[in-house]
């Protein structure tokens, strides 16, 4: 199947342009998603994460308190990294999964980090939502109210604007309004479509599944 890589920086509006492809049928797989499910009460990363981490980051609930969990994941690259090995394989397993009962002639993969996280290998094409990096301060500022020194930790920890375009088969341009966002959306679409049904022809019986 054909499989579109959606990625962009912070506050970029990827959620906004996987859910206008949504509204066009299209089976979206989000990384966030999967990430939030891989640690569930009862899945294994939950049990390595108290292992690694302290038994302190799981609530008396039972789920994982995701702030104590990044206090102490964050401290230093090694610590992250400890945190990276237990669950980036399982999240990709489960969007390989996710992706796998995907019907329909293409899907769409978010992942916020996908140059980052080098998942380039599970998609066919990359496309970038793209705001200047002065509009993405702004909106990150207005949405989650960040002071500015977090704002800069937030944007060291992602590619910066032009490594991702390097990367990009298609590009959404953002700085505009919903119905130009839309727009985009809907041409790509069609692009997508053209794609997948020539990929179909080429290789009978990828577009069913």
């Amino acid at each position: 199947m054909l499989t579109i890589g959606l990625t962009g920086g912070i506050a970029s509006g990827k959620t906004t342009v996987s859910d206008l492809f949504a509204e066009q049928g299209v089976a979206v797989v989000d990384a966030d998603v999967a990430a939030r499910r891989v640690v569930e009460p009862g899945e294994p990363a939950l049990a390595e994460l108290a292992q690694a981490f302290g038994a302190d980051i799981i609530t008396n609930a039972g789920h994982l308190d995701r702030q104590k969990l990044r206090q102490k994941a964050f401290v230093d690259t090694a610590t992250r990294k400890r945190l990276e090995a237990i669950l980036h394989p399982r999240i990709r397993e489960r969007m390989e999964a996710e992706l796998a009962a995907c019907r329909g002639p293409y899907a769409l993969l978010s992942v916020p980090l996908l140059v980052e996280s080098n998942l380039l290998d599970m998609v066919s094409r990359v496309l970038v939502v793209d705001i200047p990096e002065a509009m993405q301060r702004e909106r990150l500022i207005a949405r989650d109210g960040c002071a500015p020194e977090e704002v800069d930790g937030i944007l060291a920890t992602q590619s910066r604007r032009d490594v991702r375009l390097q990367h990009a088969d298609d590009v959404i341009d953002n700085t505009g309004d919903l119905d130009s966002l839309r727009q985009q959306v809907q041409r790509l679409h069609r692009d997508y479509l053209a794609m997948a049904g020539k990929a179909a022809d080429h290789h009978p019986g990828v577009a069913e599944g």
